[in-house]
């Protein structure tokens, strides 16, 4: 199985620490983990002023909060980086974890007009893949590939779904693609992400299913969007297209949210508007020597990240820990593994790369989800860890 090498060259953004970079490392000494602020002069533990990363989200200014944050240096980033890995690790050394604590982890799908049609395949696929390549000649010809202008719950989107529903064309992936209503899902358990490096959990059951690279919006209490970072929403597609009743078994699996490298927030550096231009690449590197190339632009989204927050936060529901939201995906690999007719699916072993400019790169390898570290520490032992050092 391939060995990670994390460097700071290879996860940080472009433009290196310009940025206000926030991230949570497990501390050894401290037996449990420290926010950090990610800086030229090393990694600096701010657990002192804010204990958890809901509490530096929740300030009225975030990144201007942590420029001003001081605390111990932990030594650079490159140190940690190749300590987080699991292979070889130190357990005496500090490594990174997911950027988030006690936030919700939520997600958006259906976002994208080839991401709605893909959805639409497995439905009626029911989970084979060998009817995959058909059905989805089929589809396209009817609705087209491009529906990235179509502006969900306009007029001409409710023509849209008369026109299926009459030709029997009609899906519950379409009602959320075109429908005023988008899909809201709850990802992973709060403290159940796992970060950069770490092993990416797949559920043994699935043999068809593939990573979903995506940004993940920050999203305070109040609603308000702060800042973003990258995620893999790993999903299993036969499963889910067996069944819409079974998104829970197809996308909530031990380490199958993937989070990092860190949260970037919102300054003079980085905006929304950048989110909104923001181009992800994302590699799949088998053992078997496949390699898998693929992007996603978010120009092309079909409904706004402020819509997408509102429709997960307000009136209707509250998360006063605040929460992350996964976007949504373009990408859907359809491209032959191992036989023609077949398309993609993940092997175990699987290097996959996700990254942008002004967010950096996420990096995970594959492995069955039950052989994956177990999720041990959650919330009830952060707040024992955290009184017991003080920091409550």
């Amino acid at each position: 199985m391939p060995v990670l090498k994390l460097s700071a060259d290879t996860t940080l953004p472009q433009d290196h620490y310009a940025g206000a970079l926030a991230g949570r490392i497990w501390r050894p000494d401290a037996k449990g983990p420290s926010v950090v602020a990610i800086r030229a002069a090393g990694v600096i533990d701010i657990s002192k002023q804010f204990p958890t990363m809901r509490d530096l989200c929740e300030t009225p200014d975030p990144a201007a909060a942590l420029r001003a944050a001081t605390g111990d240096n932990l030594g650079p980033l490159d140190a940690i980086l190749a300590n987080t890995a699991p292979d070889g690790r130190d357990p005496n050394k500090p490594w990174l974890l997911s950027p988030v604590d006690l936030q919700a982890v939520k997600a958006a799908g259906v976002t994208f007009a080839i991401s709605m049609l893909e959805r639409v395949i497995e439905e009626r696929a029911r989970g084979n893949a060998d009817a995959a390549a058909e059905i989805r000649k089929e589809i396209v010809a009817l609705v087209g590939d491009d529906l990235s202008k179509l502006k969900p719950g306009s007029p001409e989107a409710m023509r849209l779904k008369e026109v299926l529903m009459k030709q029997g064309a009609w899906s519950q992936y379409l009602e959320v693609g075109i429908g005023p209503d988008a899909e809201i899902f709850t990802k992973a358990p709060v403290m159940a992400s796992v970060g950069t490096g770490a092993d990416a959990g797949l559920n043994k059951v699935s043999t068809w299913n593939n990573p979903e690279p995506e940004v993940v919006l920050v999203v305070a209490a109040n609603g308000n969007i702060i800042g973003a970072t990258l995620g893999n929403d790993v999903n299993l597609r036969d499963v889910e297209g067996r069944s819409a009743l079974l998104l829970g078994k197809a996308k909530d699996n031990n380490a199958s949210a993937t989070l990092g490298p860190f949260l970037r927030f919102f300054d003079t550096t980085f905006s929304i508007e950048d989110l909104r231009r923001a181009e992800l690449t994302l590699k799949v590197e088998g053992e078997d020597q496949f390699v898998l190339n693929g992007a996603s632009s978010l120009s092309k989204i079909s409904r706004s990240f402020e819509d997408l927050a509102s429709q997960m936060l307000g009136p209707h529901h509250q998360y006063p820990d605040g929460a992350v939201l996964y976007t949504g995906t373009l990408f859907a690999p359809i491209e032959d593994r191992d036989a023609p007719g077949k398309g993609f699916t993940h092997k175990i072993g699987d290097v996959v790369t996700i990254a942008t400019p002004k967010l950096g790169a996420l990096v995970n390898r594959m492995k069955y989800a039950h052989e994956c570290p177990p999720w041990t520490f959650g919330v009830s032992h952060l707040m024992r860890n955290l009184a017991q050092r003080g920091l409550l």
